[in-house]
């Protein structure tokens, strides 16, 4: 792959590129970053779970908090490669003329790259796949292609992300977003279908990336941008260079940004953050600053992970920028955070084991994580057959409660049960469990 074909300015949805205006005060990944910021999905997302239950007096991260901050550091990480790339080419921006834009890409990719996720964090996902695989959602699996199905049986926030950007929902227009094809493809962190994103045969895929709804929508964006192809009679691609960027940039929020969370929550020490993030920030005068200068436990975590999110991002550009050659040939088979030299990889390691020993197992994460699974099932269970099926007065009433953004006319199952998906996965967390108490008969309805 090569970084003149990576880089466009079309906008999804439109056949041409736009008019360039040199006088403009914004780029076209300004715009999308504009674009996003100002969007309705997005704005959702101050309302969805990031790790730790919504607060109350305690403010921790929500998913548009923690977006907005891996924007940040994206933008970073894209800078830092585009000076460290025009210190060694004096011709760069005149042979690239929209190198200069990588981040601009990578803080819009990094907006989106959690829009697509429902309530309740990680474990929506999973309660929305466990209605298909181990409850009532079981039934409708003859009535599915097999590449349907395992969009169902295991549901990928990636993969309803780039729904989200690009379907032409019923009375939205063609173009709600129109993002560039670039900050489409620097989404996509697993850019294959659902039917391979379990395949261990080709490099760094885990997940999927696009559901077999937007399959062509995906065929689209590679061809424009000529991402290769994996040898594979499935939907498997490379990924777009910059994904790495998006994705450095979320793992470094995640794994310092929690342990911020956790302080304030008491879960883990000062002296526990001390001991995890003092190896990362590569500053050795920094133990010296904290004891003398600061008195403040809080103001010191906020210093050690100001110093370790520097130190990550400066070490994570270089290592993208040294192994230019083979992640543009799609065999560089790591993430940017996997690749950090020894000590700094070994610091990095044990905050993902305390990380899952002490806060994604801490008594309120569970407890929310379990009523989300229930939450979640509850609306499928009421909306899915009620779409499906649409007989009875019961059903038409449930229907109703759908906006008809979500609907469709299709007479396909898998039609259907997407626009309950899509209904419910744009769900805060509050307005989930709302709808569910009112629709269970937990709570009783009022006109306010």
């Amino acid at each position: 792959m090569e970084w003149k074909d990576l880089l466009s300015s079309r906008r999804w949805g439109y056949a041409a590129n736009p008019e360039q205006d040199e006088d403009s005060a914004r780029s076209q990944f300004q715009r999308d970053y504009d674009r996003l910021i100002f969007s309705s999905p997005f704005r959702r997302l101050q309302n969805k779970t990031q790790v730790f239950p919504l607060p109350g007096s305690i403010f921790v991260h929500n998913r548009l908090t923690h977006s907005l901050e891996v924007a940040s550091v994206g933008r970073s990480l894209g800078r830092i490669f585009y000076q460290r790339l025009k210190k060694d080419h004096a011709e760069l921006d005149r042979e690239l003329p929209l190198i200069g834009e990588a981040g601009n890409i990578v803080a819009a990719a990094a907006l989106a790259h959690d829009i697509g996720n429902p309530a309740f964090g990680h474990s929506g996902e999973a309660a929305i796949s466990r209605y298909f695989t181990d409850g009532e959602g079981l039934r409708f699996r003859d009535e599915l292609l097999p590449e349907q199905w395992t969009d169902f049986a295991n549901f990928e926030g990636n993969a309803n992300a780039l729904r989200i950007m690009t379907h032409d929902f019923k009375g939205k227009g063609n173009g709600q977003f129109a993002l560039t094809y670039s900050t489409l493809a620097a989404i996509a962190k697993y850019p294959c279908s659902s039917d391979a994103g379990k395949n261990k045969n080709f490099l760094h895929r885990k997940k999927y990336g696009f559901f077999y709804s937007e399959r062509e929508t995906f065929a689209d964006i590679a061809d424009e941008l000529k991402l290769a192809k994996e040898p594979s009679d499935q939907l498997i691609y490379k990924r777009h260079p910059l994904v790495y960027l998006v994705e450095a940039a979320d793992d470094i929020c995640y794994g310092v940004v929690d342990l911020e969370d956790a302080h304030r929550l008491k879960i883990l020490s000062y002296e526990e953050i001390k001991s995890l993030l003092l190896p990362i920030c590569g500053d050795e005068r920094m133990e010296s600053r904290l004891e003398k200068d600061m008195g403040d436990d809080d103001a010191k975590v906020s210093l050690l992970r100001a110093k370790a999110i520097n130190n990550l991002i400066m070490t994570c550009a270089e290592i993208f920028y040294r192994e230019q050659p083979a992640i543009l040939a799609g065999t560089f088979n790591s993430s940017l955070t996997d690749s950090l030299p020894g000590p700094l990889l070994a610091a990095w390691k044990q905050i993902g084991r305390i990380s899952v020993e002490k806060i994604y197992n801490y008594n309120s994460v569970i407890q929310k994580e379990v009523s989300g699974y229930k939450v979640m099932a509850g609306l499928l269970e009421e909306f899915v057959p009620a779409v499906v099926s649409g007989q009875g007065h019961y059903y038409q009433k449930l229907v109703k409660l759908i906006p008809g953004q979500f609907l469709t006319d299709r007479p396909d199952t898998y039609s259907k049960v997407q626009s309950v998906l899509d209904f419910v996965s744009g769900m805060t967390d509050l307005y989930a469990v709302e709808l569910y108490s009112k629709i269970k008969g937990i709570s009783f309805p009022y006109i306010p």
